[in-house]
């Protein structure tokens, strides 16, 4: 696709979501597997399903509910995405992160974006929640592949910062003053959809990464391309620990995700009440 026909694809995307609400968008947030429900603390102004969208592709995975919400959280003016794109579900990167353009042409300058995932430090557990630090991209592919619109973000973006280090200050002081155990450490995106093997989780381990999953990091690349502060966080659905693997068992992590939501809600709603 060329930088024109990418800029003209925002353009009619966020004129569809316009004609719906004008209400602004200040914060953006991407809800994953099992996490839809924060959605319930929102106020929202206007609910729109992802096939009215223009561009924007439809999300076929259990617990993706496939909408646009606008409202507030928080006290903050929120886009909110009930549902996500993955490159297992044979989408392009660049078309699993146009969302993320059009959020940020809506006028959204913050990005919080949550999932599910796989733990690999030994010490922690499921449910719990983790503060990404940083990342690494395994999924052989960038959503920044190809001709750079000088008007969207530089053609060699930084990523030294990719996970904006004020917010995650706040979150840390937020998840303490809530009392919430709250990790910190390295998401590393593989492609999907099959769950590693024992070999490839110890391989994981041993490269720097503490939780592993199918998503976020092409959103972040592509966020931080186009000049937003990123707050990343994890739920822990499984343990996965090479030397006690057990078989998957997705019902069991989608309850697992679930059950964690409500803290990850207070988290992210203190966040937001606590943005300068």
């Amino acid at each position: 696709m060329t930088s024109e026909a990418l800029a003209a694809d925002i353009r009619g995307a966020v004129a569809a979501i316009r004609e719906r609400t004008s209400a602004p968008a200040e914060v953006a947030v991407i809800l994953g597997t099992g996490l839809g429900r924060l959605a319930e603390e929102m106020s929202v102004a206007a609910t729109i399903p992802y096939r009215e969208v223009p561009g924007f592709p439809i999300s076929t995975v259990e617990t993706h509910e496939g909408r646009l919400l606008v409202g507030r959280l928080g006290g903050r003016a929120v886009v909110a995405m009930q549902g996500r794109f993955h490159r297992y579900e044979g989408y392009t990167l660049q078309q699993v992160t146009f969302p993320v353009r059009v959020l940020r042409a809506l006028g959204a300058r913050t990005l919080v974006v949550s999932n599910a995932c796989g733990g690999m430090h030994p010490l922690w557990t499921a449910g719990d929640l983790v503060l990404i630090a940083d990342h690494i991209n395994l999924l052989g592919d960038n959503p920044l592949v190809g001709p750079n619109d000088d008007a969207l973000g530089p053609r060699f973006p930084d990523m030294s910062a990719a996970y904006d280090f004020a917010l995650r200050a706040l979150a840390r002081e937020a998840a303490r003053d809530l009392r919430l155990t709250l990790r910190e450490g390295v998401y590393v995106a593989v492609t999907g959809p099959n769950l590693e093997t024992g070999a490839e989780y110890r391989f994981l381990r041993s490269i720097g990464a503490d939780v592993v999953g199918m998503s976020t990091v092409p959103e972040v690349i592509v966020a931080v391309h186009g000049g937003m502060r990123v707050l990343g966080l994890s739920i822990i659905t499984d343990q996965c620990l090479p030397d006690a693997l057990e078989p998957a068992d997705i019902e069991k992590i989608i309850a697992t995700a679930a059950a964690a939501e409500p803290n990850l809600t207070r988290l992210v709603t203190t966040v937001l009440e606590r943005l300068p």
